[in-house]
């Protein structure tokens, strides 16, 4: 994919897209997702079974089958960091980001000096094609979607910093960390999370830096599109097997206890 023409150019030009998880660490599930239409898809490699170097194997898989990865690495290490990015990630998320200094030195690990200080290894690493690409140092930052994750009561006195932090592309709202740091695990309508994440949102917009977040909590894709969100991330694949799996099997339970009418 061409410089500019990928995830970040779509959100920029204010298209909503709609990804779903990636948490199996399977080249199968992530080809079988892709060709299912999720052209996007986030490789958990926080939550996800794999861990972040099956995580980042998986970029090969979802890009050939013709869909762009997110990467959601577990920390925010600059080794952890770095390592995704060279290995070819061009959009990471990262989680728990609380505080402005902590969303400065995460944009500081994804840039090339003079913007940051991500360590330079260009003409050897899979990002920049092997070398194939002799600019890639030079323009790594023009596809590079960089997104922190809000997802804690103690981020909520810092947002407008945190958003306005230089190389902070994102802020993605986690609402079940989020509601659970309030004291309202699972309660993803309370109305205490809803007004925190009201707050969220106008500060974000402020700063001119676009949204993300999970769908669901009583806002499907239209609503949360229309409240401003660029990117919406929707089902896992774990859950899409289960309850397929759970649905045929009820099915099958159902249809082999009928009780067939005598004489029929």
């Amino acid at each position: 994919m061409s410089v500019g023409k990928g995830l970040k150019a779509r959100l920029r030009q204010g298209e909503s897209v709609a990804a779903a998880w990636l948490e199996l660490a399977t080249a199968e599930v992530a080809e079988i997702m892709v060709h299912s239409g999720w052209d996007v898809l986030v490789i958990d490699c926080e939550h996800g079974v794999g861990g972040l170097e099956a995580g980042l194997d998986l970029i090969r898989a979802v890009e050939a089958a013709g869909g762009e990865a997110i990467v959601r690495v577990p920390d925010a290490g600059e080794a952890t960091l770095k390592r995704a990015l060279d290995r070819g990630a061009r959009s990471v998320m990262v989680p728990m980001v609380n505080t402005a200094e902590a969303a400065a030195l995460v944009a500081a690990n994804c840039l090339y000096p003079p913007r940051g200080r991500r360590g330079y290894a260009a003409p050897i690493v899979r990002a920049s094609r092997y070398g194939a690409r002799p600019d890639y140092a030079v323009n790594a930052h023009e596809e590079l979607l960089v997104i922190v994750q809000v997802e804690h009561a103690d981020a909520l006195p810092h947002v407008a910093a945190i958003a306005g932090v230089p190389g902070v592309d994102m802020v993605f709202i986690g609402p079940n960390d989020l509601a659970a740091s309030m004291g309202h695990l699972e309660q993803l309508q309370h109305p205490d999370l809803a007004r925190a994440i009201g707050d969220v949102e106008a500060e974000v917009r402020r700063q001119d830096v676009m949204l993300g977040t999970v769908e669901g909590g009583g806002r499907d894709y239209a609503a949360l599109r229309d409240a401003g969100y660029g990117l919406i991330v929707g089902p896992d694949d774990i859950t899409l097997l289960a309850t397929a799996a759970r649905t045929a099997h009820a099915r099958s339970r159902k249809e082999l206890l009928e009780v067939v009418p005598a004489g029929a």
